[in-house]
């Protein structure tokens, strides 16, 4: 024929005009192309035709991706012939099987892909020439005889292709001319959309199941922090973000580096790629999504960076069991975990495989070009020299003898795909032709959208023994083997099955060894767990890494992300992680801050009662009754009291203890100072009145004397009394005064309920009574010394004011001191003997001093006019020999 128009479309039931005309221009477009490759690549037939009465497409990798300017590279004989073989292999065991598809015979259209999709497009182009309706009304011979054009067979289902990123891009195309298509190889999560790849089926699991099955291992390992490791297209960018999404979902992995590998990676962009690994060299996991090649140029690169060992390998299904990616770099990929689809090697293939030949295997045209490779041989070829450094191939080779072969992985799942299209047309020749032997009319041709949902029904026995069925994605069940490749310990080192997955992971964590033999599971976290009483301050963005921060002062940990501050009558654990009850103390009778008051007390009371029993003893002697008996007895209870608070003030309080010390704490002092006050008041009184007039003054008789001593006194006991109606005593524990910055030394103190305050005012009506007194005293300071207590109460006073003027600064100055309450309950009762001792001391010791020692000088000599009392104090500069004459009480 002279020319060929542009073809045309016939409108026809089905999809829309608009995609086939579309189509049409692409399949034109293509052929084109396909006739330029044909010219220019003669080297690398381009399809197998197998005869038949249905013919099933076929789509498989049969060689690499060329270099740059070539579709086609080197052969591969796993992924490629293994696998094509596999799929005539399935068609061979149907076509002999007289209960499958019985009187119809399987056929086959298969196409090598090269392993680059757009390549892979233009060939399948061939599955969709038979459905375009091409007008040739306009088109003569140049004998004017219409053409004789041979019309393509028609292929009713493709099985393929094998890279997710070619099946992604044949599928576009033959959805739109309803061409079931069912892979064998394709993981890529997004071919799961029924919405785009409707006429997509599947006999692996998708990615997501596998991208799932790698997050249960990682989390099975206590991984926390990995990369991803993708190659550019579809199979590796979708596992990952498959990856990353479920990790996302179910929390707990976070990804450290998310790493693309180019399609043409250019020189050193593989060391760069383990360098930007190594920016967070705490994910030592590695989640790779990444085709064999690119897998061992990562190895190599990690070899030349002498981080053997470091990196921990999560492969896909595209690592699998593959020695090829490892070869020798087994050091460097020991102890990589890699998944596969659960699988079993078929005995029948392998025997059917190693019986090929060049003589029996005419069909397949790349079976020479892979006889070369296997053997390393060379075939003659008529025109073309042979090679002297390859040894000339004799045809008497055999596969497995003169070679190694090992089946290759996906060998059962080609044959699964192959006997799933088989079992759908079985069925649907059995409702569509019942009775019929062949293909029926109502076969011919095959409808692609109800062979689809015949292919989505079947469930059968695959080639391994396990069943073969799809969802409503047209996807097949996960069932995955979880592989670890081991050298040390080993008589096969290799890869070793160490767990399964099939919904939920099973792994024997005891079988797994990792670099150097190693049984230890190593550590890929982003930061390491908080020990016991620190908080996880996390960091923006990234929920797997996070500060330890210690919960300070009186803070436990609460959770994992907070710390509480104690109760106030707890502090925290030593490792903080719970509270404990503070422990309760209270001054004890043995520590240096009772001791020693308890000791000053115990001597004045000795010394008081020494007093009183002189007193008593010698009651009816001049100087006992010279000084006033009854305000003496006074006011040494007073004295005796204040000695006796030093006593309550250190025992364990309680309800009685803290009722006494309210109490006493200043009745003994308001005892003592009004018994004082009222001595200097009576001697000032005295004397004031006798320079004016020889009359007495009033209220100077003993009896006038202790009223108003009592009534000075009543005023205390009132108040102390309206406190107890107001304020019950009791006892508190307080736990704010001891409560330092280091928990460990916190403790409550078991007190009454006297704060520094109350303690202030309970004293501070008998300091007023003693500032009196002293003003008393300092008034009287002319009295002769021959009269009466007058200097000696003025000297008492004026030491009592120094020692109470010492006492506030040390009182209030240890209000922060961890010792506080030891420090004011000591300066407190030293200074109440102190100031009771100098009242005893100057008052009543040299009286007793007299009487014990002198007892001469204890006797009455004459008495004395009020008026000559008057007169002494003119001539009390007279008496030699500082002697003092005793005049006894005018008021005795």
């Amino acid at each position: 024929c002279t020319t060929q128009p542009l073809p045309e479309l016939q409108e026809c039931h089905g999809p829309p005009l608009w995609p086939r005309l579309l189509l049409s221009v692409w399949v034109w477009i293509g052929g084109q192309v396909i006739q330029v490759h044909a010219s220019h690549q003669h080297f690398h037939p381009h399809s197998i035709k197998i005869p038949g009465d249905i013919t099933l497409g076929g789509l498989f990798p049969v060689h690499a991706r060329g270099p740059h300017g070539l579709d086609c590279g080197e052969l591969k004989k796993e992924k490629g012939i293994h696998r094509m073989e596999a799929m005539l292999y399935a068609l061979d065991q149907i076509n002999s099987d007289s209960g499958l598809l019985p009187n119809i015979t399987l056929g086959a259209r298969i196409l090598d892909t090269c392993s680059r999709d757009t390549y892979a497009l233009e060939q399948s182009l061939t599955f969709v020439q038979a459905l375009i309706q091409k007008d040739t009304s306009d088109i003569r011979c140049s004998n004017g005889e219409p053409p004789l054009i041979r019309k393509p067979e028609r292929v009713v289902g493709v099985i393929g292709a094998s890279a997710s990123s070619v099946s992604i891009m044949v599928a576009n195309i033959l959805r739109l001319f309803e061409i079931p298509q069912v892979s064998y190889a394709s993981t890529a999560p997004e071919l799961s959309d029924n919405n785009r790849y409707d006429f997509f089926s599947r006999v692996v699991p998708p990615d997501s199941y596998q991208a799932q099955a790698m997050l249960d291992i990682v989390k099975a390992l206590g991984w926390n922090y990995v990369s991803t490791l993708a190659s550019e297209g579809n199979y590796g960018e979708s596992g990952v973000d498959a990856f990353m999404q479920i990790s996302r979902e179910a929390g707990g992995v976070c990804i450290a580096q998310s790493v693309k590998i180019p399609r043409e990676p250019t020189a050193g962009e593989f060391d760069k790629i383990i360098k930007r690994l190594m920016e967070t060299s705490n994910a030592r996991g590695v989640i790779i999504f990444a085709n064999e090649d690119d897998i061992r140029r990562v190895l190599e690169a990690a070899k030349r960076a002498n981080l053997t060992g470091h990196f921990l390998f999560v492969g896909s299904d595209s690592w699998g069991a593959k020695s090829s990616p490892v070869t020798e770099l087994e050091d460097v990929a020991e102890g990589a975990v890699t998944i596969l689809p659960k699988r079993a090697s078929i005995d029948g293939f392998d025997q059917y495989f190693m019986s090929r030949s060049l003589e029996n295997n005419r069909r397949n045209i790349w079976f020479a070009e892979f006889w070369e490779d296997d053997f390393r041989c060379k075939l003659t070829r008529p025109g073309i020299k042979l090679d002297p450094d390859k040894k000339k191939c004799t045809g008497e080779e055999r596969i497995g003898r003169d070679s190694t072969y090992e089946q290759e992985g996906k060998v059962q799942f080609v044959i699964d795909a192959v006997y799933a299209m088989a079992h759908a047309l079985h069925n649907m020749h059995q409702d569509l032709c019942p009775g019929s032997s062949g293909v029926c009319s109502n076969m011919d041709p095959v409808e692609g959208r109800l062979l689809l949902d015949y292919i989505h029904a079947v469930n059968f026995n695959g080639s391994a023994g396990t069943s073969v069925l799809f969802n409503e994605n047209g996807d097949a069940p996960g069932r995955y083997d979880i592989f670890q490749f081991q050298m040390t310990n080993h008589s096969h080192p290799g890869y070793h099955v160490i767990g399964q997955w099939t919904n939920n992971l099973r792994l024997n964590l005891e079988e797994m060894q990792w670099s150097g033999g190693d049984r230890l599971v190593p550590e890929s976290i982003c930061s390491f767990p908080c020990k016991p009483g620190e908080r996880k301050k996390m960091v923006k963005g990234v929920p797997c890494c996070w500060h330890c921060e210690l919960c300070d002062g009186y803070q436990y940990q609460l959770d994992e992300f907070n710390c509480e501050t104690c109760p106030s009558d707890m502090r925290p654990t030593p490792n903080r992680t719970a509270c404990r009850p503070t422990p309760i103390i209270k001054l004890e009778w043995n520590s240096p801050w009772a001791l020693v008051p308890a000791s000053l007390a115990m001597l004045g009371i000795l010394a008081t009662s020494a007093v009183v029993i002189t007193f008593i003893r010698f009651n009816d002697t001049p100087i006992v009754r010279a000084s006033g008996r009854e305000l003496s007895y006074v006011l040494l209870t007073g004295i005796f009291l204040i000695y006796l608070i030093t006593f309550l003030m250190i025992a364990e309080p309680g309800v009685v203890a803290c009722a006494f010390r309210r109490l006493l704490l200043g009745l003994g002092m308001a005892i003592t100072y009004s018994a004082m006050l009222t001595k200097t008041n009576r001697i000032y009184r005295i004397f004031e009145q006798g320079k004016r007039s020889v009359t007495p003054p009033k209220f100077i008789s003993p009896t006038s004397q202790l009223a108003i001593t009592f009534i000075l006194i009543s005023v205390q006991v009132l108040g102390v009394f309206v406190w107890f109606a107001v304020v019950p005593p009791h006892t508190i524990i307080d736990y704010e005064e001891l409560r330092p910055p280091n928990p460990d030394l916190a403790r409550g103190i078991l007190k009454c309920d006297m704060s520094d305050l109350s303690i202030i005012c309970c004293l501070s009506y008998s300091i007023v009574l003693m500032v009196t007194c002293t003003v008393y005293a300092v008034k009287s300071r002319g009295v002769p010394e021959t009269f009466n207590e007058a200097k000696p109460i003025g000297f008492t006073m004026y030491t009592t004011c120094i020692v109470w003027l010492a006492f506030v600064p040390i009182f209030f100055g240890t209000a922060q001191s961890t010792e506080k309450m030891f420090i004011q309950t000591a300066t407190l009762t030293v200074s109440m003997s102190l100031s009771a001792s100098v009242s005893l001391g100057m008052l009543y010791m040299p009286k007793v001093y007299v009487i014990i020692f002198h007892p001469e000088q204890n006797v009455q000599k004459r008495k004395r006019s009020f008026k000559a009392a008057r007169l002494s104090q003119k001539s009390s500069n007279e008496k030699q020999n500082g002697e003092t004459k005793i005049e006894p009480d005018r008021t005795q």
